[in-house]
């Protein structure tokens, strides 16, 4: 097994690739476990090769495609062939309903493309379901023969991620060769793979923490890599922790409601076929906020199987960044700050004691490592903060992407703000800097995030205008409320007299509990109708979602079975 490759030697990943090729063509790359637990398929580096060529001669060059697969490894055949064919390919999760259809629809538009690469299996599975569509499929593991390796530059996109824009904007941030480079370079500076590495990934592949630790963590290491899907995980958490155990896994990454499930799999006597984790060197936690009592929990619950405190390893980053901004140390627990909640929400992190009332856990997420930065910046004066200030969180250096395709403008001001005259990325994420490390508070943009996915909330609220006759555009507010242990889903919904008494308002929370699951497989922590009237908004009618969630933390929402029936105004009652 090889060591991980310095980037003096590759320039792209397709140079990594080749580079595998020739040094170890037979060692296993990847495995799949469809179920999780048993190894259906393999695949070598000499495999991979061969098959990515192969695709490379079927992909309509210079048009970027689209990239349509479950989880397993025709992904990473079709990714490698976009790669050799010199076109983008943008990932995109698997439709599961006609929301997701139209959003593959959108997806397409905005990159200029009609060709879906996918298998015989899901493209049929679509056009059954769908119907004609302008999309051209193209089913990679029918193909045979051909054989076609160009040598893309260090500056070409290599990949279109794109994020979870509102409905009907959505976003790729153009991600090239040398961005990812520098990501693994520097993920491999902080967390190291060594020589025995081995990675375990449940994770999505289509999104960018399961496509980095699943697919291009391992190939820039030499490390095999068991895949599974992330339903496997999902129906039963100790799976992961199996594979762990059994394949000597030393790198494995998941969101903090992932370590969650794995604490109450253990609570329930559902980890009895776990073994030994102490190969399990790094254990980064990140794409969501990292909770302390997770951390604890985890840490407490598998010292028992061997899992060392010092493996658990947090981290921040975001596909803007391409991935991994900063992380934590492989050699000591995880930090964590009790902080006033007072002087937090005015901008200050303040130290307090753990005991006190309204203290606050916040976890490190370290720190970055070579050539990038993390500054605090003031989000509306723009002027670098001090330590221990409350600010938005702004990224530079190498792995910050070209900017997003096709809008210059919002490219220019989101990746090239400038501070120190140096150009950086702004985040839209609050944190604060203690002793060189960063610590991440919350979010200036509304984005709700939950099971290490990026929920808009024009999107939930679309939906709920729609579950029945009679409800207006802006009815709905969708936000998130941190209740010190875990983020809160809640949706506000304001019907007027002729709704409610047509259906009431028992039979509305309901249907927007139902919309909410089967549209964005969200479940609403808390549904609540108001009056007419009720929600803040602009002036224009925009809702003001700050204002909402202000709102119902305070309390000053009225239910609508709390309000007088002779109440008629439509305006919240205080």
């Amino acid at each position: 097994m090889g060591s991980f490759i310095s980037d003096g030697e590759i320039r792209t990943l397709t140079d990594a690739l080749q580079m595998r090729v020739a040094k170890q063509p037979d060692d296993l790359g990847y495995a799949f476990l469809p179920d999780g637990e048993h190894i259906a398929e393999t695949m070598t580096y000499v495999q991979l090769d061969e098959a990515a060529q192969t695709i490379a001669a079927s992909v309509p060059a210079p048009e970027d495609v689209i990239l349509l697969y479950h989880s397993g490894l025709d992904f990473i055949r079709a990714l490698f062939g976009c790669m050799y064919a010199g076109v983008a390919p943008a990932p995109v999760q698997v439709p599961r309903n006609r929301q997701g259809f139209e959003r593959l629809r959108r997806i397409a538009r905005d990159a200029a493309t009609t060709t879906v690469l996918t298998t015989a299996a899901v493209r049929d599975d679509l056009q059954d379901r769908f119907g004609p569509t302008e999309l051209v499929f193209v089913a990679t593991d029918t193909l045979a023969g051909g054989a076609v390796a160009r040598c893309p530059d260090p500056g070409d996109t290599a990949l279109l991620q794109y994020t979870s824009g509102s409905t009907g904007d959505p976003k790729g941030v153009m991600v090239t060769h040398a961005n990812f480079l520098s990501n693994l370079a520097e993920t491999e500076e902080l967390w190291p793979c060594g020589l025995d590495a081995t990675v375990v990934s449940w994770l999505p592949l289509f999104h960018d923490m399961g496509l980095l630790f699943g697919v291009l963590l391992p190939l820039w290491a030499g490390a095999p890599c068991y895949l599974m899907p992330p339903e496997a995980f999902i129906r039963r958490p100790a799976r992961w922790l199996e594979a762990i155990s059994r394949f000597g896994g030393t790198h494995a990454a998941a969101p903090s409601f992932a370590y969650d499930l794995c604490v109450r799999a253990a609570a329930e006597g559902r980890t009895s076929g776990v073994g030994d984790l102490s190969s399990w060197r790094i254990a980064a936690n990140g794409a969501e906020p990292v909770r302390w009592r997770t951390i604890q929990a985890f840490t407490e619950t598998f010292a028992a199987y061997g899992f060392r405190p010092e493996a658990m390893t947090p981290g921040y980053g975001l596909a803007e960044n391409t991935l991994k901004a900063t992380g934590g140390s492989p050699d000591r627990a995880p930090t964590v700050l009790w902080l006033s909640a007072k002087a937090l929400g005015a901008g200050l992190a303040e130290i307090a004691d753990p005991a006190a009332p309204g203290a606050t856990p916040i976890v490190s997420s370290g720190v970055p490592v070579l050539s990038t930065k993390v500054r605090i910046v003031g989000p509306d004066t723009l002027a670098e903060l001090p330590p221990g200030h409350v600010g938005e969180i702004w990224v530079s250096g190498p792995c910050v992407a070209a900017g997003y395709l096709g809008r210059p403008g919002l490219s220019e001001e989101t990746f090239r703000a400038r501070v120190r005259g140096e150009p950086h990325l702004r985040t839209g994420d609050l944190g604060f800097l203690h002793e060189g490390e960063l610590y991440v508070t919350g979010r200036l943009k509304d984005v709700i995030i939950r099971k290490g996915r990026n929920h808009y909330p024009q999107d939930l609220e679309l939906s709920v205008e729609s579950v029945l006759p009679g409800l207006r555009p802006n009815c709905a507010a969708a936000f998130s409320v941190d209740d010190g242990t875990r983020e809160l889903l809640v949706i506000v919904v304001e019907a007027d007299g002729r709704v409610l008494n047509t259906h009431g308002a028992q039979a509305l929370r309901e249907r927007v509990h139902d919309v909410v699951r089967e549209d964005h497989r969200l479940t609403p922590d808390d549904v609540l109708v108001v009056r007419r009237g009720a929600l803040p908004k602009t002036s224009s009618g925009k809702i003001q979602r700050s204002a909402c969630r202000k709102h119902y933390v305070a309390g000053k929402f009225i239910p609508v079975e709390n309000q007088s029936l002779s109440n008629k105004s439509g305006k919240c009652q205080t």
